[in-house]
């Protein structure tokens, strides 16, 4: 007797739908929850984060489960969405084609694309209740009338200062007093002179301090090119 083996089906499309549907939820509840990965746009965190027009940017990993237990602290490299005065000149960058766009919304769901928030990155300097402040005469920035430490800021300074007005140890313009409302943070950039951080909002209602539920996360590490990859810790202040 001759046994004949019958011919494998082919797997179809649909067979596969149930896997990818899966894997696009787990993908999702792990951007909502967990953690995500970000493109560093700018240069406003040199030397810790590297990010230019053109360059090889740095792809971040933020993870946001250390926020579910206790605040940001003073020296994290957090990640926020810009509140509403700092997002003037943001727009969100999507096709003009529906069924693109329809591509790019899912793919910003699992963190394949930008999502539509003004996605910033700085250092936490200041917490609630604190009062931050850089006058003339100071060695530093100044938290509660003490200096901090800034071995993590760019020396030298990328744009040179009008020393009438600020100092190279301000990394810019002088500010301050402020002291930061209950449920905000300060926050800088390490590249003092090339960011549009806390200092650039001062008249803003909340005198440029970011709230708490803007904070979508604290940066772990630079993954991305393999160049860079490190650990970005919390710096002592």
């Amino acid at each position: 007797m001759t046994w004949t083996s019958s011919p494998k089906a082919r797997p179809r499309a649909r067979d596969f739908f149930p896997a990818l549907l899966l894997t696009f939820v787990l993908l999702a509840l792990i951007q909502a929850f967990v953690g995500r990965l970000y493109l560093i746009p700018s240069s406003s965190m040199e030397p810790t984060l590297h990010g230019c027009p053109g360059c090889s940017n740095d792809r971040i990993v933020v993870q946001k489960v250390s926020y579910y237990f206790s605040p940001p602290q003073p020296g994290d490299v957090v990640v926020f969405s810009g509140p509403e005065s700092w997002n003037t000149s943001f727009e969100v960058s999507r096709s003009r084609n529906v069924l693109v766009r329809g591509v790019q919304n899912l793919g910003a769901v699992v963190g394949l694309v930008p999502n539509g928030e003004n996605i910033l990155v700085k250092r936490v300097i200041a917490t609630a209740g604190q009062t931050v402040s850089c006058e003339e005469g100071d060695p530093s920035v100044m938290v509660d009338g003490r200096p901090t430490n800034q071995d993590f800021v760019l020396d030298p300074p990328e744009i040179p200062i009008d020393d009438r007005a600020g100092s190279v140890a301000c990394g810019g313009a002088y500010f301050g007093p402020v002291t930061v409302p209950e449920g905000h943070l300060w926050v800088m950039g390490d590249n003092r002179t090339n960011s549009l951080d806390s200092r650039a909002h001062l008249g803003d209602k909340e005198q440029g301090t970011v709230p708490l539920d803007a904070v979508r996360g604290r940066v772990e590490a630079v993954v991305l090119p393999l160049s860079r990859l490190q650990s970005v810790d919390r710096a002592e202040l």
